[in-house]
């Protein structure tokens, strides 16, 4: 058995790369809500306040899990590691807790109206997408 992998497609790295970007946008989201200041805070509208002050820390970790996660995973791809399948996967998990509390357990539709489930199920979609991803690198020798 050789330590050689298989070179990934150019499209590959194309992914792995906006995976990244994708995944430090979602960091930055993050850290934008948990250290938001109070100026800023308070120029909200008083349902978005609300929201955000009735959010269980549970349901914040699962966002710290998924955009961390995310992020290491992302960075791990465009690295040709096989530990991004796992950590790719406790980013998903982490998103599908989040979108769990924010579709089922808070007033979020009501706050932000239909068109603020695009966002969480696209967010949803390129997680799936990515754990597939590793998963494929994995398979055919791309990460090692």
């Amino acid at each position: 058995m050789t330590n050689e992998s298989i070179k990934p497609p150019t499209w590959f790295w194309v992914v792995a790369i906006i995976a990244l970007v994708w995944n430090l946008l979602g960091v930055g989201a993050y850290l934008g809500q948990a250290y938001v200041s109070d100026d800023i805070f308070s120029q909200m509208e008083e349902a978005v306040q609300d929201l955000i002050n009735q959010t269980p820390a549970w349901a914040t970790a699962a966002f710290a899990i998924a955009v961390w996660c995310g992020a290491l995973g992302s960075l791990l791809l465009v690295l040709r590691r096989k530990l991004a399948y796992m950590v790719l996967i406790l980013s998903l998990m982490g998103i599908l807790v989040q979108m769990f509390y924010n579709f089922f357990m808070s007033n979020s539709m009501e706050v932000y109206g239909p068109g603020g489930a695009i966002m969480p199920i696209f967010t949803i979609i390129v997680g799936i997408g990515l754990v597939l991803l590793a998963k494929k690198g994995k398979s055919v020798g791309w990460l090692r």
